[in-house]
């Protein structure tokens, strides 16, 4: 069934719910499904918050900032896709922590083709950068549209390689800022051919935190993962690891022990990674790989209320026992729910206003933690546009 399209009011609050403070992506889905609309969420999330313990007044993202956001993209030529929503691709959108917003610059289209991530090293050999545009040439004349992330070396490679097929640049920081600046000919060259994404807003610089996240898009848009060549502290695996947690298949190519380029591949092969040479390899087994079974994301466009509530007395009980039961090391909430013989709903809101409170996380797994509380804690979904201190570009190397 094809979603309803958005109105242009529900738009902008689904818009401010992601940039109020401590309202990540997991968090936004499940505001969704309980309340129907984002509208309805903005106006529980105070006091769903308060219950939790929050003692500070909730910074709430205004329809002011919103719209200038929105107004920002759409001044260079930017779209904004959501979750939910048809434009939206859909293998992201059926991972767990989908970015409920993509800001795009370039062709649209090119978010609901296959698509095929080739990630490595930022120092890469000229063997490595030959070979991973080789393979970005030979997928994307395959009919594959290839997703990297911008960065120096095996990424700006493979994005040569499939500029004439299509390439998508996920970048960590805003869709507007270029990084690495060597870049910038590429840069414009794929907003012309292919696309870039983003998920935090126009003008954020990006910085060390932010580029674990922008993997996860890399491998959540993919149906697969290729690395090049991946030292073994490289940003790389990061992304093999999201891809094989989100159901991705990983191909790596090998290489000699003697280069330590080539040690983060060949481990990842050692552990289960698929071991490929040449792109007509690649490009046969992923022909005959079955479709992926992609869960339909949910689209909460729903009358809010539907279905049992917890009732007030239910909810002190669990929030009792969810207070004793937590702890800083994440437990799964399947688990919690078992250990503590509760109703998943009561779980589920209790978490909830948790979250809000700024004294839960949660984590990859479907897992839960407890934070200290921190009076000026707020989620790093909530970026403003930032300089770039020098001192981040080295971390910001690593992936």
């Amino acid at each position: 069934m094809t979603p309803a399209p958005l109105d242009m009011s529900e738009r902008l609050d689904r818009l401010r719910l992601i940039r109020s403070e401590n309202v990540g992506p997991i968090t936004f889905r499940q505001l969704l499904i309980r309340f129907g609309t984002a509208t309805r969420a903005l106006e529980a999330i105070p006091s769903l918050a308060n219950k939790g313990g929050r003692k500070r007044r909730l910074r709430i993202a205004s329809r002011a900032e919103a719209q200038s956001e929105l107004d920002a993209l759409t001044r260079i030529g930017g779209h904004m896709v959501h979750w939910g929503q048809p434009d939206y691709p859909a293998a992201l959108a059926a991972t767990e922590d989908a970015p409920p917003v993509l800001s795009v610059l370039g062709h649209l289209h090119l978010l609901t083709k296959p698509c095929i991530g080739i990630v490595g090293s930022r120092n890469a050999s000229t063997n490595g950068k030959r070979l991973a545009q080789q393979f970005a040439k030979a997928l994307g004349d395959a009919g594959y549209c290839v997703i990297s992330g911008l960065a120096s070396g095996i990424d700006a490679a493979a994005h040569f390689g499939s500029l004439s097929s299509g390439t998508i640049a996920a970048v960590a920081g805003g869709v507007d800022v270029i990084y690495p600046r060597e870049n910038t000919d590429l840069y414009h060259q794929i907003v012309d051919q292919g696309a870039v994404v983003a998920e935090l807003p126009v003008g954020t610089v990006g910085q060390a935190r932010h580029f674990p996240r922008r993997n996860r898009i890399i491998s959540g848009m993919a149906s697969a993962v290729l690395v090049v060549e991946a030292t073994q502290r490289s940003g790389s695996l990061i992304t093999a690891r999201l891809a094989a947690d989100q159901g991705r298949e990983v191909f790596a190519i090998p290489g000699s022990p003697l280069d330590p380029r080539a040690r983060g591949a060949n481990d990842l092969i050692r552990k289960g990674a698929a071991l490929i040479e040449t792109p007509e390899e690649m490009i046969g087994i992923l022909n005959n790989m079955p479709a992926p079974q992609l869960d339909a994301p949910s689209n909460p466009e729903f009358i809010p209320g539907t279905g049992p509530q917890p009732n007030e007395e239910d909810l002190l009980h669990a929030r009792a026992l969810m207070d004793q039961a937590l702890s800083p090391t994440s437990v799964a909430i399947d688990d919690l729910i078992a250990d503590l013989n509760l109703a998943p709903a009561l779980v589920a809101m209790v978490i909830l206003e948790l979250e809000l409170a700024g004294l839960a996380e949660r984590h990859p797994g479907n897992r839960i933690s407890r934070l200290a509380p921190e009076p000026s804690s707020i989620e790093s979904n909530n970026e403003k546009p930032t300089k770039t201190p020098a001192s981040l570009q080295k971390q910001a190397d690593l992936f």
